[in-house]
């Protein structure tokens, strides 16, 4: 099996894919015209989006869990964490955590987006 995408459950499809387009370069691979669902480009595995009314309608309650409580986060590479993050926080995310160099050689730095998911911006591990 291969991992294929992942589904953000959130308020505003639209608000939210500009957002990701903005703080982290991510392309519009998708869009419904209802706007209730779209794709954004991230290599094999695409990052998507879904109304909370379009999963209502269909009779699914989905989650919506507080933002200071995440149980997931989403994690992109970059070779510039600071400069990603300079990004993302001009484009909207709120800062969690700087820069920080951890012990393993790994640079890593957290925002929150505006719809409340926990972003992880790093450099690549290995």
């Amino acid at each position: 099996m291969q991992l294929r995408y992942i589904i953000l459950y959130v308020p505003d499809v639209g608000a939210t894919m500009d957002f990701y387009a903005r703080a982290f370069g991510l392309e519009l691979r998708f869009l419904h015209e209802g706007g209730d669902y779209g794709e954004m480009a991230t290599g094999d595995t695409r990052l998507a989006f879904s109304s909370i009314a379009l999963m209502q309608s269909l009779g699914k309650q989905v989650a919506t869990a507080a933002p200071e409580r995440p149980s997931f986060e989403l994690a992109f590479t970059t070779d510039d964490v600071p400069a990603a993050l300079v990004r993302a926080l001009a484009a909207g995310a709120a800062l969690v955590q700087g820069a920080t160099d951890m012990p393993w050689g790994q640079t890593i730095s957290y925002v929150r987006a505006p719809e409340g998911t926990l972003v992880e911006i790093c450099t690549p591990t290995g």
